[in-house]
């Protein structure tokens, strides 16, 4: 076999030899998130439909886990900060708008932002009520940094995500939850902000690509097999094995 025959051969063998092994380790990887997405979404709807527990106090801070806590139910009893509230830009089913968030103050003095709802762009928020009030909700981790492709900017009030941390220094709060609570929706509100707009939805395609991938893989393991295959007969056989011999001109 010529050289840049060889070479090419062993460059494809290589290629495929990569793929068989590269599309079997995204195929498993993809069956552990599936795994992993199951458990996500059977702790969630365990979450949903349990009663609410009060909010995790700051003796449980340090060892919470926000992820994993994430849309449990939970009540909290306080009073809100008036004049303190923070936009923050949202999309939602009833278009474009705002997050309003006010913090807080609980009866044992700490303090939790509360996501009182959505407020579209061309539409008046009414102030947190006054006096003790008991807010139901989802608690929700903190989402630092803004959004895609977009950073917040607390020193021109544009705020792309709900930065627990960053909305605290930018409102001078002290002593505050590391995660936020949205509000459930309340049949007797009226006007804006609306809250209980939580969508708990998770998109669960990993089996589609894990398939995929498996699928690939076995592609590649035919190529591969199909290589060797002519490669072993052509080492049997000769180049000119499937060539018949010319014709005896003499005879």
């Amino acid at each position: 076999m010529p050289a840049p025959r060889r070479l090419s051969r062993l460059l494809l063998l290589a290629l495929l030899v990569c793929g068989v092994a590269g599309f079997s380790a995204l195929g498993v990887w993809q069956l552990k998130r599936l795994h992993w997405k199951r458990a996500l979404i059977a702790r969630v709807e365990g979450y949903l439909h349990a009663p609410p527990i009060p909010a995790p106090p700051p003796a449980l801070w340090p060892t919470l886990d926000s992820e994993r806590e994430e849309y449990r139910r939970v009540v909290v009893h306080g009073q809100y900060v008036q004049g303190a509230e923070t936009r923050t830009q949202a999309v939602t089913e009833l278009g474009a708008g705002y997050w309003v968030l006010s913090p807080l103050r609980t009866a044992q003095g700490w303090m939790v932002l509360i996501n009182r709802g959505f407020v579209p762009a061309d539409a008046q928020a009414a102030p947190p009520p006054a006096g003790p009030v008991t807010v139901p909700g989802l608690l929700r981790r903190s989402e630092p940094g803004g959004g895609f492709l977009r950073t917040n900017q607390p020193a021109q009030e544009r705020w792309y995500s709900r930065d627990v941390a960053a909305i605290a220094r930018a409102r001078r709060l002290q002593n505050v939850a590391p995660y936020f609570i949205d509000a459930a929706a309340n049949p007797a509100a009226t006007g804006w902000p609306r809250p209980g707009m939580t969508v708990v939805r998770f998109r669960n395609q990993h089996l589609q690509y894990a398939l995929t991938w498996f699928a690939l893989a076995l592609l590649s393991a035919w190529g591969l097999w199909r290589v060797l295959s002519d490669g072993r007969r052509m080492r049997h056989h000769g180049p000119d094995a499937d060539f018949p011999p010319p014709p005896d001109r003499h005879a």
